[in-house]
């Protein structure tokens, strides 16, 4: 009997739930179809707005120990989409959240837009020579939205893969224009949605045909949700009796979840990368394009 290793997919986000958010459904989904999915988190989120009032003190304004709690949600949110390689660049705490562009939290010496990107591209490089995955994902050159760690999470991703020989894909997360709308627009006909209902133009997004990949996440949809829901400090999710759900962040707008996650191939092969992100590899055990 011939043993072969199973295809290997590697994430890079910037902060715990940025992997729920971005991606969640697409970390569910090959996971439970036996990749070797590792995410790789580069800060603890230390500078993130808190929803639950019993948490505030926890702020970076007040005890600075959102971090730390911040780990547990991230422990949950792994669990329940079946990641069992999870990784902190550099080792737990070597960087920390930069706060949104402008505050004075990029200043702070630990802060990951202020480290130094040779030596946070070489922390990343060992990371990917050690796991090898033929698959990377990350957010684009704007960081999704512009969050200064989301933008340097970019560009070491990009260095150290250009690096390493394994690495056959990178792919860039995004959000699609038309299943944003379309979702936003369907949330206004839930009774009793908590959150305010977003203004045109205000969720971040891409046109849909700058899109290369389309995953579909419908069976893995509960899993996004449950990790959604751990990472309690950041998001709140609301679901009715009738299968509709909504999220929303700290600023309150009511989102859609939506049945499929979206990326744009950033380098490799493009053949077959249209609902699979292994699609076309010729991997051993086949393509994981089919859900279980």
């Amino acid at each position: 009997m011939t043993l072969t290793a199973p295809p290997r997919l590697l994430l890079v986000h910037a902060h715990p739930d940025d992997e729920s958010l971005w991606t969640g459904g697409t970390i569910a989904r090959y996971a439970a179809q036996g990749v070797h999915v590792t995410v790789v988190t580069c800060t603890l989120g230390e500078e993130g707005e808190i929803i639950p009032d019993g948490l505030r003190e926890l702020a970076a304004d007040s005890a600075d120990q959102l971090g730390g709690y911040r780990v547990a949600e991230l422990r949950s949110a792994c669990a329940a989409l079946g990641v069992t390689d999870h990784r902190f660049l550099g080792g737990i705490g070597r960087w920390r959240d930069s706060g949104m562009a402008g505050v004075p939290a990029n200043r702070h010496q630990r802060a990951f837009v202020a480290g130094g990107i040779e030596q946070q591209v070489a922390e990343l490089t060992v990371i990917l020579r050690e796991v090898r995955p033929q698959v990377v994902v990350t957010y684009d050159a704007f960081g999704g939205y512009g969050h200064p760690d989301h933008i340097r999470a970019h560009d070491i991703t990009t260095a150290a893969a250009a690096d390493c020989a394994d690495v056959d894909r990178v792919f860039h997360a995004v959000t699609s224009k038309r299943a944003t709308e379309d979702g936003a627009a369907a949330l206004a006909d839930l009774a009793g949605l908590p959150f305010r209902l977003p203004e045109p133009g205000e969720l971040p997004v891409v046109e849909d045909e700058q899109i290369t990949t389309v995953i579909d996440i419908v069976g893995h949809l509960s899993a996004k949700l449950r990790a959604l829901r751990a990472h309690a400090t950041q998001i709140s999710v609301w679901q009715d009796d009738t299968g509709g759900a909504s999220y929303a962040l700290s600023n309150g707008i009511a989102q859609p979840v939506v049945d499929a996650e979206y990326y744009v191939l950033a380098r490799g092969p493009v053949e077959g990368t249209s609902a699979d992100l292994f699609g076309g590899l010729g991997l051993p055990g086949g393509e994981p394009a089919q859900d279980r």
